[in-house]
């Protein structure tokens, strides 16, 4: 009887056991420099001046509007901790080979990729997104303030009449699709983004093979804020359901109706009393779910993540770009613009952060060999 002679890498997986081969896959990866730990929270920093001297010289106070921002944190840091603990379970189950890993893998696995610096980075780059957010929020509700009487949306929407032939595309959307069922599943595709953000965040910060990648993407959001209410500044609109109702009248009501009203209903108390209304929220001029979802997109390009991922990220920014027009929140230049938007914050996310996702891609296929090794 003649006996097989071990393979190398047989050879090796006798020889490492759970917490080598957990030190081996965090050797991959390396540790963030000081510029990737500290652009997201430069970023929340001048957002966060920049608002508290707006509301200032508008006359409110800063604030977080209904403890959304503190809600979002909370929220999300739940969520993002539920993801560590599978993200454990998952590595120190493929370290053993087992569908439930023993606890001295788990602990191995703990030890070597959640260390107390690796979970400070990731913590600080997710709470500087939410302070972002929660001064874009002050800076997006005094817009009117700041900018009283300045909208753009007869021109916005002659921009979008000149590229469809004089034609307003809204209008061929409600033709093309229909005013029923797709009114809902479009309504059900804006709403979602509320998940789609913090989640895709979310799995960054816990999933990716290296944290600077997760720093990276964490501060383009960020920057996607910035530069997004400055565009609201910039061109100041309501978007085409506010400034033409009529042409969104034929819709059937949707959970996006709803919302619309409610922001229709704040931005009016807020003009009426700024002190003790909720800062308004309509902004049309430049789409940010636009931005944020082109950022994601680019990022997933740029690593060169799996097919599936891509093709879903397309669908998602495709439908994403129907819903915006079809649902009246923006004109196809709101959209365009948001995508223009996206890029930036990744160029200006790579000179804050001196990252470049196409060397991560790289590093990545070099290390695979070594994951590999690891969880044979």
């Amino acid at each position: 009887m003649t006996t097989r002679s071990s393979t190398p890498a047989e050879r090796s997986s006798t020889r490492i056991g759970p917490r080598a081969r957990s030190q081996l896959i965090s050797r991959a990866t390396p540790p963030p420099r000081w510029r990737e730990v500290l652009a997201a929270p430069a970023v929340a920093l001048v957002t966060l001046i920049i608002a508290v001297l707006a509301t200032d010289a508008a006359g409110v106070r800063f604030r977080d509007p209904d403890h959304v921002a503190a809600g979002y944190v909370a929220m999300v840091g739940l969520g993002v901790a539920l993801l560590v603990a599978l993200d454990i379970g998952i590595k120190a189950g493929r370290g053993d080979g087992a569908l439930w890993p023993s606890r001295a893998a788990m602990r191995a696995v703990r030890r070597t990729r959640w260390t107390s610096h690796r979970m400070m980075a990731a913590g600080g780059a997710l709470l500087s997104f939410y302070v972002t957010y929660l001064a874009y929020r002050n800076l997006k509700g005094v817009v009117p303030l700041l900018r009283p009487g300045d909208l753009f949306d007869g021109q916005l929407a002659a921009l979008d009449r000149a590229i469809f032939a004089g034609h307003d595309p809204a209008a061929l959307l409600h033709s093309l699709l229909g005013t029923g069922i797709p009114t809902h599943v479009l309504s059900g595709v804006y709403v979602a983004f509320i998940v789609f953000l913090p989640l895709s965040l979310a799995i960054a910060l816990v999933f990716s093979p290296d944290l600077p990648t997760s720093l990276f993407f964490a501060t383009a959001l960020s920057i996607n804020w910035l530069i997004g209410v400055g565009s609201y500044f910039l061109l100041p609109a309501l978007g085409p359901v506010y400034a033409h109702p009529r042409a969104f009248a034929s819709l059937p009501h949707s959970e996006v109706t709803h919302l619309q009203h409610m922001l229709l209903d704040d931005r009016i108390g807020f003009l009426r009393d700024p002190a003790t209304g909720t800062p308004q929220a309509i902004a049309a001029f430049a789409s940010l779910h636009i931005a944020m979802s082109f950022t994601a997109l680019a990022v997933a390009h740029l690593l060169d993540l799996k097919r599936p991922v891509k093709v879903a990220l397309w669908i998602w920014l495709i439908v994403t770009c129907i819903a915006t027009v079809y649902l009246g929140w923006h004109y196809v230049v709101d959209d365009l613009a948001g995508i223009i938007i996206g890029a930036m914050s990744l160029a200006i996310a790579r000179v804050l952060t001196g990252y470049d996702l196409r060397t991560a891609r790289v590093a990545r296929a070099c290390a695979q060999p070594a994951a590999a090794v690891g969880s044979v």
